[in-house]
């Protein structure tokens, strides 16, 4: 392929904010992935597209490097810089996608148990109860258009009011609804993250946010949990924003201390809360005040996903006006507003956060995991937690990405580590979840002693998962 054109179908590449080779790597990222690059296809090579692009070589190399560790381009001396992928007729790929979202994505097989995607699968009675108690609400309705970007009032109302229940005053002006809790997370990332700027996340995190960074082309820099050590981090890497779970954190479960909240809310840069897990303790555990406690800049985002349904498309935003309105005005480009019948429903669903029966569900079925686990498989490192919907396990050797291969030969879906720590470290480990039921989660136990003794661990260690860690 000549430099001319590939320049052409670049377009306005680099009119964007932040690095060059960041802008170029993205745009390229978008014309492999939407085939107009297609594998096979032989890029120019990093002087002659620099040439081209009026760019130092620099700027090219980098980009390439950048594609090149995510596996969209293959660079080898003699044959050229080319798309990956299938030769060049074939069925062009998908863009890369996290294997939690390929659990929800693709068609699951009945036989395969524990399924990566940590969520309630069984929807509560008082989701029905609650459609029928809006009925006279919806028919009550007149000159109204349904369209609400910021989400119903009734919610946001309903939600500010559990925050000033909480310690943290809030008025509806402060509170987004949206389609979801990971809507909430691709919305912020789209309004605090330009290609190009640092991002601080936990290693290990929830794979979702990642993904989120990820399109918006963020530079990942991972932090033990807990964000320890943010403050030299922030002074040498000057981030756009940092994304933390102070509370059941996925996938460790621990919780954040109120000293470390406290020093958190105050690094001065944007930091997003992730409240998602924090209404999952088990009985008697005191749910911690949040970041917004200590800071009226702290964003925190939360869920009905994985307390009530994940069919429940509910989440939020509690954040500063200014933020909530711009916020608001970008997910109008795409998205009007969420299901009106649903927001209304989700009013009422909002005390079975609190209620007992969620809370004692969790800890049954983590105390009937922890157990099996630990009696069938004694060698693996399993802590107990106090909270949240999983266990952070390490294998005692091998490595959970091949692991999770051997795992799903015999019919069991586990998430291997590589995809939630972009440092590396989360090599050795597997995410497992307790949201199934125990006879669900007593055959997943069966099916993972028979996938530990069939496995035999690769003599190197797999690839990481791609990341733009530094």
């Amino acid at each position: 392929m000549r430099p001319i054109e590939v320049v052409d179908r670049l377009g306005r590449w680099s009119s964007g904010r932040g690095p060059l080779y960041v802008l170029l790597a993205t745009r390229l990222r978008q014309l492999i992935d939407d085939g107009e690059l297609p594998p096979g296809a032989v890029l120019p090579p990093d002087r002659a597209l620099a040439g081209a692009l009026a760019v130092g070589r620099t700027t090219v190399v980098a980009a390439y490097d950048l594609l090149r560790a995510e596996g969209r381009i293959t660079r080898r001396q003699g044959s050229g810089t080319q798309v990956a992928g299938v030769p060049s007729g074939g069925v062009v790929p998908d863009a890369p996608v996290d294997p939690m979202f390929l659990d929800s994505l693709e068609a699951r097989d009945d036989d395969v148990l524990l399924a990566i995607c940590a969520a309630p699968g069984d929807p509560p009675k008082e989701l029905a109860e609650a459609y029928v108690r809006i009925a006279p609400e919806l028919a009550a309705l007149d000159h109204d258009i349904g369209y609400y970007p910021y989400g119903h009032p009734a919610l946001r109302q309903a939600l500010a009011d559990r925050y000033t229940a909480r310690g943290v005053p809030t008025g509806l002006e402060q509170v987004m609804v949206t389609n979801g809790g990971q809507q909430a997370l691709s919305l912020l990332a789209r309004a605090l993250v330009s290609p190009g700027d640092r991002v601080l996340v936990e290693a290990p995190t929830y794979p979702g946010a990642l993904e989120a960074f990820r399109e918006q082309g963020a530079v990942l820099h991972g932090l033990p949990v807990g964000l320890e050590g943010i403050e030299a981090a922030v002074r040498e890497r000057r981030p756009a924003v940092a994304y933390v779970i102070p509370t059941y954190h996925n996938p460790t479960g621990s919780v954040m201390s109120a000293l470390t909240r406290q020093r958190l809310a105050g690094v001065g840069v944007p930091v997003i809360e992730d409240e998602v897990p924090a209404d999952l303790g088990f009985p008697g555990e005191v749910q911690p005040a949040p970041l917004a406690a200590y800071s009226s800049a702290a964003i925190s985002i939360g869920s009905l996903s994985k307390s009530v349904w994940g069919g429940l498309r509910i989440g939020w935003i509690r954040a500063a006006a200014p933020l909530i309105n711009r916020v608001a005005r970008l997910r109008a480009v795409h998205d009007l507003g969420g299901n009106v019948p649903t927001q209304l429903a989700a009013v009422h669903l909002l005390p079975l956060l609190d209620a007992p029966a969620l809370h004692t569900t969790l800890k049954t079925r983590h105390d009937h995991l922890h157990a099996l686990l630990a009696r069938s498989l004694p060698s693996w490192q399993v802590p107990t937690v106090q909270g949240g919907q999983c266990l952070w396990v390490r294998l005692p050797y091998g490595d959970g990405a091949s692991f999770a291969q051997t795992a799903l030969r015999h019919g069991l879906a586990v998430l291997p580590g590589t995809g939630l720590d972009i440092t590396g470290a989360g090599t050795p480990y597997i995410r497992l979840h307790f949201r199934a039921q125990p006879p669900a989660l007593t055959e997943a136990v069966h099916r993972l002693t028979k996938a530990w003794a069939a496995y035999n661990p690769p003599t190197t260690h797999p690839v990481p998962h791609p990341t733009l860690a530094i």
